[in-house]
């Protein structure tokens, strides 16, 4: 599911952010002001990373966090067996690193925070298989209109969560809204634009990265 190019292009038209390419990842960096904060986030399946630019560059703009897009072997994250460290390192700068995805990318996050020391999980439409760590910061945000990662399946799946995890739910957005890639097979439909669903879910998580993400002077 390719990214919307048009959407792709106004992320690396806007001063205020920087689109690195590696062999690895593509990765969003505030022009100025970094944070130590950043997050490892892993996309859904067969969804090109680059639909992702739009969804994530408003938190790097409103909180100096550095996003590391993963680029996933055969664009499906369980075929993806590279440590974290594997995309960390696009970004040696970064001392706090959150993991997170969407979809089955979302799955793939949970499962490094079992073998790998991190911040926060951060999930979009999607949630957990096993147990998380109970002291484990995470955010889950999911779409009313969703018809993959339904609120039924969301809910369905909360006790893997840790007992403090904020829950956001977006009215109006569906599986797709999460990332610019267009409509998606057996999906909702969603009642919001997309620039509705980038907006909130740039507020939701960057009221969640802030706390972590300090300025650099």
């Amino acid at each position: 599911m390719p990214a919307d190019r048009a959407a792709a292009q106004a992320v690396f038209d806007n001063p205020a952010v920087t689109v690195t390419d590696t062999a690895a990842s593509v990765v969003i960096a505030p022009a100025e002001n970094p944070s130590d904060a950043g997050l490892v986030f892993i996309p859904g399946a067969k969804v090109d990373p680059y639909a992702y630019l739009a969804t994530l560059s408003g938190t790097v703009e409103e909180t100096g966090m550095t996003v590391v897009i993963t680029k996933p072997v055969l664009n499906l994250a369980f075929f993806d067996q590279r440590p974290l460290d594997a995309f960390t390192a696009a970004a040696p700068d970064v001392s706090t690193w959150f993991v997170g995805g969407h979809s089955l990318g979302g799955v793939r996050a949970c499962m490094y925070t079992q073998d790998t020391e991190v911040a926060g999980l951060v999930v979009f439409g999607s949630y957990c298989a096993a147990a998380v760590d109970d002291d484990l910061p995470v955010l889950s945000i999911s779409g009313s209109e969703d018809g993959l990662s339904t609120p039924a399946k969301i809910e369905d799946t909360a006790d893997l969560l840790p007992a403090g995890t904020t829950f956001v739910q977006i009215d109006g957005a569906n599986h797709a809204s999460f990332g610019a890639y267009g409509d998606q097979p057996g999906d909702g439909v969603a009642t919001i634009t997309p620039a509705e669903s980038q907006q909130a879910i740039t507020d939701a998580l960057s009221t969640f990265i802030a706390p972590l993400a300090v300025q650099s002077e």
